[in-house]
């Protein structure tokens, strides 16, 4: 009985209702993402965006305590500066893991920045800062060493 039905349905049918489904399935998460999780405000440079989610209030604070917060927002010093294609895989590699982290409850208590985003935080000092600090990455350089600016100016992001 169910092979007729099936046979009188048509694996086109079928096939029709599977890609709607996955379509609905699709546009149910964008609205989700666009709608109640504020998604259009993550393509903005604004520091509030960052505190969408409740978890990075106490980074959004530390920011408004530190000595950037006149000069430089989250994606200034978060995000590349060599070119846009860079800078919103990034935006959009970190939203994807934020959002699953912070939806799956998935976090540590004391976030801590991953090393390719380091990397990238290390790039955006010297981005606005190379007049600066051209002798000392240099002579890093030159003794094979890896400059890490937050290594010694750990807070002056966040304080």
């Amino acid at each position: 009985m169910a092979a007729a039905t099936v046979r009188r349905i048509g694996i086109a049918a079928i096939l029709r209702w599977i890609v709607a489904f996955a379509i609905g399935i699709l546009i149910g998460l964008m609205a989700y993402t666009f709608v109640y999780a504020k998604g259009f405000s993550y393509l903005s440079n604004d520091p509030k965006a960052c505190v969408n989610c409740h978890v990075m209030e106490d980074q959004y604070k530390s920011w408004q305590a530190g000595h950037h917060r006149h000069t430089a927002t989250c994606g200034d010093c978060h995000l590349p500066h060599d070119n846009i294609i860079h800078k919103y895989w990034v935006k959009a590699e970190d939203g994807f893991l934020h959002g699953l982290k912070f939806t799956t409850g998935d976090y540590p208590e004391n976030i801590v920045i991953r090393d390719v985003n380091m990397d990238v935080a290390n790039q955006a000092c010297v981005h606005c800062h190379a007049d600066v600090t051209d002798d000392i990455r240099h002579g890093a350089l030159n003794r094979n060493e890896v400059y890490d600016c937050v290594h010694c100016h750990s807070g002056i992001g966040h304080e």
